[in-house]
């Protein structure tokens, strides 16, 4: 096998890796089995299932990165690598597996041992719950990913860390029609894993709430355009922490001055009510793992602090930078891809306040339940989001739906601007994209509300 060659020879190879100088070396082995399945018009019309091995090694020299791979991890293949990245054929001696971390996932229903026809029960229950909605509903589309994935890193400081990652995530996104009006619904959900997702929330559930969106929409009054009070409440999950202030805490994006809080280390950026934490150690969370990919444990890092920025999230090499420990968000999509500072469960810590009492204290404001995509400036902090599900509120009442608005605001502003803080918590998942790595996460905020922000709509 692959890792017990790699076990046997790292020594060597990472010995002629640091032959030409360098501070740090490093074997990644990766061994994945994906299975993805997509219906739609009724019929399942896309499986893809396959099995994917290989390993990525990496060189960081005088702060610069070096890094090749392979599909054909032979012994003869990995020296090749290492000798082209080392630029020389020299030896010195480097201890490994002095600290060996092993993790795994606790497993109620393990997607290794089901097969297809298994899997297919999902989909056909979830398409058959939104289609008995009735004629409105004109587009149904289920898909269902589960993947193991199992990892070996190796590294010159002398450690060894494996870990088995298995995941599994859903979702439906459904269309509906009166009128010549279109609208979407969609609702998604995942868990580190295997099947016993559905023991939790059933296909049936998860698409009922798809199809009852998209439905609500359709009688959905054009949003006002202007600035309002801002009720964020728990079910949207946590876009708006990932995307408009997480990625500004990265540290490669601080380090490069592509973040809005550069240099505010200690200094106030919230409301003293907000806490933003980022925690890889939930046991089921999608965004969970033992350790990261480059062999760190897994973390709980406080990043605001009552307000408070108390520190960023760093991988080895932004840690090397500054002299700093890793946080254990060194993360990376594959053995072809290099590591990089990325998020894991990120989220707003919850506060004291009733969320039903928060609604009833806003005179008038703009309920959003449910956020869609959007785009954010990390160096200004900058972000205009889509609302899929938002209500007006009126004299502390929810009153009627609107379609068609987005939220247009700043990040850093908007958590000073954050007067009230719910006692709830929801969670959402997600695959986090940066700089064309894709990687799984979860994100999750309590009821809040905004002082003021600037909603996009159509009826002025």
């Amino acid at each position: 096998m692959v890792k017990d060659m790699l076990k046997e020879k790292s020594g060597f190879l990472l010995s002629n890796l640091l032959s030409q100088g360098g501070e740090y070396g490093e074997i990644f082995y990766e061994r994945v089995r994906l299975c993805r399945m997509h219906l739609e018009d009724n019929k399942i019309d896309k499986v893809q299932w396959g099995l994917e091995e290989g390993v990525g090694i990496r060189l960081i020299k005088e702060g610069k990165t070096y890094y090749g791979y392979t599909t054909e991890p032979s012994y003869e293949n990995l020296m090749e690598i290492v000798r082209t990245l080392a630029r020389g054929h020299g030896y010195g001696p480097v201890k490994v597996g002095q600290r060996h971390i092993k993790g795994w996932t606790n497993l109620l229903i393990d997607p290794d041992e089901k097969d297809i026809n298994y899997r297919t029960q999902f989909l056909h229950r979830a398409n058959e719950t939104a289609r008995s909605y009735g004629d409105k509903v004109k587009q149904v589309m289920v898909v269902l990913m589960d993947r193991s994935r199992e990892i070996l890193i190796i590294n010159s400081l002398g450690e060894m860390a494996e870990d088995v990652q298995k995941r599994v995530v859903f979702f439906v996104d459904v269309t509906a029609q009166e009128d010549g009006l279109m609208q979407r619904g969609y609702e998604s959900v995942g868990i580190r894993g295997g099947f016993e997702l559905f023991e939790r929330i059933s296909p049936e559930e998860v698409a009922r709430k798809a199809t009852e969106r998209a439905l609500l929409m359709l009688k959905a009054r054009p949003a006002p355009a202007g600035s309002f009070t801002v009720v964020l409440a728990s079910q949207a999950g946590g876009t708006m922490i990932h995307e408009a202030v997480g990625h500004g805490l990265e540290a490669d994006l601080v380090q490069k001055g592509l973040s809005v809080y550069r240099g505010k280390l200690g200094q106030k950026v919230a409301s003293e009510l907000i806490t933003v934490i980022d925690d890889a150690t939930y046991e089921s969370h999608n965004g969970s793992f033992s350790v990261d990919d480059e062999g760190v444990p897994s973390q709980k890092t406080i990043l605001i602090e009552k307000g408070y920025l108390v520190g960023y999230m760093y991988d080895r090499l932004t840690a090397m930078r500054e002299g700093r420990s890793s946080t254990g968000n060194g993360r990376r999509q594959s053995y072809a891809h290099v590591p990089m500072v990325r998020m894991t469960n990120t989220y707003i810590a919850s506060g004291k306040e009733n969320p039903e009492d928060i609604i009833a204290d806003t005179k008038k404001g703009v309920l959003v339940v449910k956020m869609g995509g959007g785009e954010v400036n990390t160096v200004t902090g900058d972000f205009v989001f889509e609302v899929m599900e938002g209500y007006m509120i009126e004299d502390g009442r929810i009153t009627y739906p609107i379609r068609s608005a987005t939220l247009i605001g700043n990040g850093p502003k908007a958590l000073q601007d954050v007067d009230a803080v719910g006692s709830d918590l929801g969670w959402s998942i997600g695959t986090c994209g940066k700089e064309g790595q894709g990687v799984p996460v979860t994100d999750a905020q309590p009821t809040l509300r905004i002082r003021s922000m600037v909603l996009g709509g159509t009826d002025v």
